[in-house]
Parts: C-alpha cells; sequence; structure tokens
C-alpha cells in the first residue's frame, strides 16, 4: 500500500466535527468526545454477527484444548494483552490458555516500538515460537487493518491450519484479509486525526471485553452472571468469593467462609458441594465429567 492509499484510510481521515479542535472550551472538547465515542459502540453493535461467530468458534477450539492468541502492534497490540492478563484472575484461566503478542515485546507496552510493526517476519516468528497449531485461534487486531507484523502472523498461522480472525476498524474495500472470520468496527475519523487509540482502540476493547467474556461463559466459567471460577488470591477477591457464596445459597458469612476452605477456595466447587452434599474430591470428579460446568453437573445428577 502506498502512502497515499494510507492517507485515504478510513482511520487517517479528518473528521469534520473537529476541525476547530484547539479552539473549543473544555465542556465542549467533554462533549464532543462523548459524541464521538457513541460511534464506538455503534460500530461494534453493526458487528455482531461476526462477534457471534468469534465466540461460538473460539469456545469450540477452547473446549477442545486450544489456546487463543491476541496479536498486534501498538495500541492494539497492548489492547489485546490486557485483556489476555486479565483472563486468569476473573476466569482462573492457565497464563498460557489466553496470550496476547504485541511486536517488540513486553517493553511495547509501555514505552513506544511501533517502528516494529512493519516486520512480517517477527509475526511470523511469533508464531513459530508459541507453536501455534489447527487447535488454535488467533486473532490479528490492526485499528488501520495493515500492520505488516499483524498480516505476517495471520499468514503464519493460516499455514498451521489455525482459526483466524481479523479485527480492524477499516471497510474491506480498503483493506481485505484472508482470515476465516473478519470483523469490521467501523468507527470513523478520530476527533485526533489519525490517533486510533480514542474511537478505534475504544471500540477495539469493547468488541474484546465480548468476546473473552463470552468464551469463558460457553466454557462454563460462569454461573448466571457470577464469575464463579474467580481466583481468590487476594482479600478483595476472597470478599467476592464469599459475596457470590452467600448469595447463590443463603449461607452466612461465616459458613460461607467455612465451605469456600473446603473446596480449596474454588467458588464453582464449593457450589457444587453445597447444592450437591458432594465432598470435594467426588465434587471434582464430577466437574470433570461435566467439563466444569457446574449448572450441567448439577443437572446430570439430577438425571440420574
Amino acid at each position: 500500500m502506498t502512502l497515499q492509499e494510507r492517507g485515504n484510510l478510513l482511520t487517517e481521515q479528518v473528521n469534520p466535527s473537529s476541525l476547530n479542535l484547539d479552539q473549543i472550551s473544555s465542556i465542549e472538547l467533554v462533549e464532543l468526545f462523548n459524541s464521538e465515542d457513541e460511534k464506538a459502540v455503534a460500530a461494534v453493535v453493526a458487528a455482531k454477527v461476526e462477534l457471534a461467530q468469534a465466540i461460538d468458534t473460539t469456545a469450540e477450539r477452547l473446549r477442545q484444548g486450544g489456546r487463543l492468541f491476541y496479536i498486534g502492534a501498538g495500541t492494539s497490540g497492548r489492547l489485546g494483552v490486557l485483556d489476555a492478563a486479565e483472563c486468569p484472575p476473573t476466569f482462573c484461566t492457565p497464563p498460557d490458555l489466553v496470550q496476547g503478542i504485541i511486536a517488540g515485546g513486553a517493553g511495547a507496552l509501555v514505552r513506544s516500538s511501533e517502528d516494529l510493526e512493519d516486520r512480517a517476519e517477527d509475526g511470523e516468528a511469533a508464531i513459530r515460537e508459541r507453536q501455534v497449531t489447527q487447535m488454535d485461534v488467533v486473532v490479528g487486531i490492526t485499528a488501520g487493518g495493515t500492520t505488516p507484523f499483524v498480516h505476517g502472523a495471520l499468514n503464519a498461522a493460516c499455514q498451521r491450519g489455525a482459526t483466524t480472525i481479523f479485527i480492524a476498524c477499516v471497510p474491506i474495500e480498503q483493506v481485505s484479509s484472508k482470515a476465516e472470520i473478519d470483523i469490521r468496527l467501523l468507527t470513523g475519523p478520530e476527533v485526533l486525526a489519525g490517533s486510533t487509540r480514542l474511537k478505534a482502540g475504544t471500540a477495539t476493547k469493547l468488541a474484546l471485553n465480548i468476546l473473552s467474556t463470552s468464551v469463558m461463559v460457553k466454557l462454563g466459567k460462569v454461573y448466571g452472571n457470577r464469575m464463579v471460577d474467580v481466583a481468590v488470591t487476594n482479600q478483595k477477591l476472597r470478599d467476592r468469593a464469599l459475596r457470590i457464596l452467600q448469595d447463590l445459597t443463603g449461607l452466612s458469612r461465616e459458613a460461607a467462609g467455612l465451605l469456600l476452605d473446603r473446596s480449596g477456595k474454588w467458588v464453582k466447587l464449593a457450589l457444587l458441594m453445597h447444592w450437591t452434599g458432594l465432598e470435594k474430591e467426588e465434587g471434582l470428579e464430577l466437574l470433570s465429567q461435566y467439563q466444569g460446568n457446574v449448572r450441567a453437573a448439577i443437572a446430570g445428577i439430577k438425571e440420574k
């Protein structure tokens, strides 16, 4: 893509609503940003069909033993790393189940290294290093759609048989993709021309929130709307776990605490033990039979 063609990308265009950005009052700035940010939500709504496909496909791959990789550069890469990092404490997933890969590595999280996004071979190498297989899902994130690092990674993932998902904020007519699932978050020109950490970044964060959380719901890591697989690793999370147990069982805080400790600090198992009368080892065996889904495990007992 030529420099002129890059300048024509939707994410690089000038927003007519903010031409006087440096001349308006603070309250007008807030109102302008609020108005433009509504377009980020609308962009995610418009991509709901593709997002649903991504959820179902990813959940099925992870259920079969696969992993989920986010790969990107700059803001897109940081958002992927952030979403991946939140999965272990929220859903008690192993660190390698959902992984974020950013051009430039960990140092790029706090220091600009956007020059490295031009190296498609680095994206390919990242896929090889993690030994991506046909069981895995690789999500390439690039607001402007052209990042060579991301395309290199997706091409390498495709060659290895992995499921590929593409997330970009430009229409397919401007930048095409060979990914199996193509998600376009069309947020339009930024308030600050070309600064895709704004609306494009917001829409991407919303989409990743939906994708990862919904996948975990499908994997049985949620009961109702409670995070029953929360990792109880500090006092705040223990308090949350106790409140979940109290709300769902009607137990006192003291009784909920004893139940939580008996379960090995696993809310899901504690609930199963309370509702079925099973001891810890029996509950673990039952959960294993139903792939960790407490609602399915309880239903299974009732059917016997």
